[in-house]
């Protein structure tokens, strides 16, 4: 009880100083609220996006996996390929089809992402994604057709010129007017508007890039400019009981039997599963998030350096306090103990203010790229705990110094 009343009462001196000088206090924890911030911000983006990933997922099955011409961490230049890129022909429709009469596969086909403005008269959104896919979309994707309906066998054949637009897009362009049998210019081409769809909640998409239109794919592979190196795939989804390996076995043999190679050549095409573009995922944000701890922690060492140089200016404009503290019967350890308590208590100060700053950035920065995120508890108290010991740590030296300052001459100085 002894202990805690310490505790209180040096926790209580360190606020009466941190009243008395709010400025300095405040430029001496700069550094620790910067540091702490930073990491709070990176943590609620990557762990906001991650569980938009793991819930996009979910949607699709954790057994879907994807098929890709080349499987690359960053989009490669179309217009400047490596050669090994190059001589991997494009993938085409019929190996979707061929993919798709699998029995170990229930669903399979070619999808494509362009980009372009969806505009109406004088209405006209942003630069958005147009998907070029099948009436099956929504089961892959998840979502809900709120209006409308999904294309026929004879559209899809076709390539006809008709789109599933994105509500909040249709939202933009008509208002409270039906957009139904409306027909609007999508990158610049005329579409009739069959369907509105309401994106899932929880979907991934890239900030600033949202799904603005879902249109047959042939329509999209032959009136758009089509990245086939970076923007066609194909979804696969085995049957239930099937494993991802055994499907990705069937379909490995099936597209290599396709393209004619040879025992002894390596496969000209990628597959994905969806653990991989996790791991893929977590390995670029992984580093990122490595590159702001290490500037955050620039951030930490500069508030401690902070913290101890005020903290051994507040030791000498205290002297003559320490010498009376000291002919009152404190001991060195009581004087060491109050002025480490002082340093954590202005370190967790900063810690606090820099987790509330950071998880208010963070919060604004999520809901700016529509995706949901909880609050990093494990990292707030790791957050809390490193202030206070960047506190400690830093402050050790003026509270030895004040420690064993002699009382005598303590008292004596002016």
């Amino acid at each position: 009880m002894i202990f805690t009343d310490r505790i209180q009462s040096n926790i209580q001196i360190a606020l009466d100083t941190v009243r008395a000088n709010r400025l300095r206090s405040a430029l001496t924890v700069l550094g620790v609220v910067i540091g702490v911030a930073t990491v709070m911000t990176m943590a609620a983006i990557v762990q906001g996006i991650q569980g938009q990933i793991i819930r996009t997922i979910q949607i699709a099955g954790p057994s879907t996996f994807y098929v890709l011409k080349v499987n690359s961490n960053t989009p490669v230049n179309p217009d400047r390929l490596p050669k090994w890129i190059r001589v991997r022909p494009d993938l085409s429709p019929a190996e979707a089809e061929r993919i798709k009469q699998l029995p170990e596969v229930a669903y399979a086909a070619i999808w494509g992402q362009a980009n372009g403005r969806l505009s109406y008269k004088a209405e006209r959104t942003q630069n958005e994604a147009i998907v070029g896919a099948d009436d099956r979309y929504q089961e892959i994707q998840g979502g809900e057709l709120i209006d409308g309906r999904w294309f026929t066998p004879s559209e899809l054949g076709s390539g006809a010129s008709v789109a599933v637009v994105d509500e909040n897009a249709a939202r933009k362009l008509f208002g409270r007017e039906s957009a139904l049998d409306k027909t609007i210019r999508l990158g610049g081409r005329p579409v009739r508007i069959i369907g509105l769809y309401a994106q899932p909640g929880n979907i991934f998409s890239p900030p600033g890039q949202d799904i603005g239109a879902i249109v047959p794919y042939e329509l999209l592979d032959h009136q758009f400019t089509l990245d086939k190196t970076n923007a066609v795939y194909i979804p696969v989804k085995p049957k239930p009981g099937v494993t991802t390996a055994d499907a990705q076995e069937a379909v490995t043999i099936a597209l290599r039997e396709m393209r004619r190679l040879h025992p002894a050549d390596k496969n000209n095409f990628d597959l994905i599963t969806q653990d991989q573009i996790l791991d893929t995922f977590n390995k670029i944000t992984g580093v990122f998030f490595l590159v702001m701890i290490v500037l955050s922690s620039v951030g930490l060492l500069v508030g401690g350096i902070g913290v101890m140089a005020i903290m051994m200016v507040s030791v000498t404009s205290r002297t003559r306090e320490i010498g009376i503290r000291k002919a009152l019967g404190a001991t060195r350890r009581e004087i060491l103990f109050q002025f480490l308590i002082e340093s954590a208590t202005l370190t967790g100060l900063g810690g606090i203010l820099g987790i509330l700053i950071g998880l208010t950035f963070g919060r604004l920065a999520t809901l700016a790229m529509n995706i949901d995120a909880a609050v990093p508890l494990g990292l707030t108290i790791v957050a809390v705990m490193v202030s206070v010991s960047i506190g400690i740590i830093f402050g050790m030296l003026p509270a030895q110094r004040a420690a064993k300052l002699d009382p005598i001459d303590a008292l004596r100085y002016e």
